[in-house]
């Protein structure tokens, strides 16, 4: 079975999405499953081996262009083609172009309109592309954001094709009002014609099911993965340093940096020693949030570090491989949660709160980590410091969240899940 996974990059920052993409795309290879991962917009970033092809389609700068000109849309393909090369896409990504949503309200319609709207010849592009020099045996989506172009890859090719939900919601909640129903509509009117759909939890399955009025029956799960080549160490190495605390994520409100502060805050009042290390993507959109929340952390002096972005896996790996706690408290429910993963693949425990797909991911037994009331830095700083003080089931915790990352999200399981899993859409 051939694969085409139609994926959305990250207008040059580090995509939680993209990189699961890549993940699962790598572990279906390694099994021997043909790939193709087909990036849109921009080329995805990744901080392992990328595995997508660097052919772009629906190139971020044309399709904003072609979205906001009428004479820039009129014009022939062969005439502004060169823009949606990979280079000149990164050199313009330097920039940071926003993948905000709450500025691309627009845009968003424009190209939920397929083939009715100014990005019509794009979308042919890509079919042409996927029916008649590619010929996958079935095509993914990786979310259904990338739906207005389906009708088109339907004419052109005659097999299944599913949708990867995996964040949908966020980005639709975040369009401006005037914005965000009619997408949704769109959204909605285009999923019914997806074969089938995948989601890493039953929550954010019912949450999309709800929200695009799909029947719950069409999904599947699969499971959240990671490479673990570069990860794995013993939970139980003795570490003679003081307990560190860590936070990797983007570095935006929503993922809740300033709650995991608020806690810290608690917590360092209560122990004179345990410290704070901080990581992650910064978005130019959230500059000021970040610098408040620096000036915070440098209240707690050598107590707290911020180690900014990794750029390798290998320095990803460093950053986890010196804390002995770690959470990511976001204020909305969160339907991945990879950064869990890759402190389970370092020994690392967690303190999640206990909405979207976290109950899931860490299981009602809290095997792997703690869970928290979200947003109540009380008992999130309790649950830390009780892990601090209590090394036997601190022990314990990184013990199950290193097992259960090994057997149950691997990129390997996840592809032989994920094979299973299509394989009956293409039977259905």
């Amino acid at each position: 079975m051939h694969v085409a996974i139609v994926t959305a990059g990250g207008a040059g920052m580090f995509c939680g999405s993209c990189m699961q993409d890549n993940t699962w795309a790598r572990g279906l290879m390694v099994s021997g499953t043909p790939v193709t991962l087909i990036p849109t917009y921009t080329p995805i970033r990744v901080d392992e081996s990328n595995h997508a092809q660097s052919r772009v389609f629906f190139g971020g700068v044309n399709v904003y262009l072609n979205a906001r000109s009428r004479f820039w849309a009129a014009l022939p393909g062969w005439t502004k083609s060169w823009l949606d090369q990979p280079w000149i896409i990164r050199q313009l990504t330097r920039f940071s172009i926003s993948n905000d949503a709450s500025e691309l309200g627009e845009l968003t319609l424009r190209m939920l309109e397929g083939e009715d709207g100014p990005l019509r010849e794009a979308g042919e592009e890509l079919a042409n592309y996927i029916g008649h020099e590619l010929r996958p045996d079935i095509v993914v989506f990786s979310n259904a954001l990338l739906s207005g172009c389906l009708p088109q890859v339907r004419r052109e090719f005659a097999g299944p094709v599913a949708c990867i939900l995996q964040g949908d919601d966020i980005f639709l909640n975040g369009l401006p009002t005037s914005h965000r129903l009619p997408a949704i509509a769109a959204v909605s009117a285009r999923a019914q014609e997806f074969d089938g759909f995948l989601t890493h939890s039953w929550y954010y399955r019912d949450l999309m099911a709800n929200l695009l009025s799909l029947p719950p029956e069409r999904f599947q799960r699969i499971p959240l993965s990671i490479d673990l080549d570069p990860h794995i160490v013993s939970p139980f190495v003795s570490k003679e340093r003081p307990f560190t605390l860590g936070f990797f994520s983007r570095l935006a409100p929503e993922k809740g940096l300033h709650h995991l502060l608020d806690a810290f805050e608690i917590v360092a009042r209560q122990d004179s020693e345990i410290r704070l290390h901080v990581g992650g993507y910064l978005p130019v959109q959230h500059r000021r949030y970040y610098e408040a929340q620096l000036r915070r952390g440098a209240a707690f002096g050598e107590r707290f570090r911020f180690c900014g972005s990794p750029n390798t896996i290998e320095d990803k790996v460093a950053f986890y491989r010196e804390l002995d706690l770690f959470s990511v408290p976001a204020e909305y429910a969160e339907p991945k949660g990879i950064p869990v993963l890759e402190a389970w693949a370092s020994g690392v425990p967690v303190v999640q709160p206990n909405t979207g797909a976290y109950p899931e991911l860490v299981g009602t037994d809290e095997s792997g980590g703690l869970l928290v009331p979200p947003q109540n830095a009380e008992l999130l700083a309790e649950a830390i410091l009780r892990l601090k003080r209590d090394p036997a089931q601190h022990r314990r915790l990184a013990h199950a969240g290193a097992t259960k990352v090994r057997d149950r999200h691997s990129h390997a399981v996840a592809a032989q899940v994920a094979l299973t899993a299509l394989q009956q859409i293409t039977r259905h």
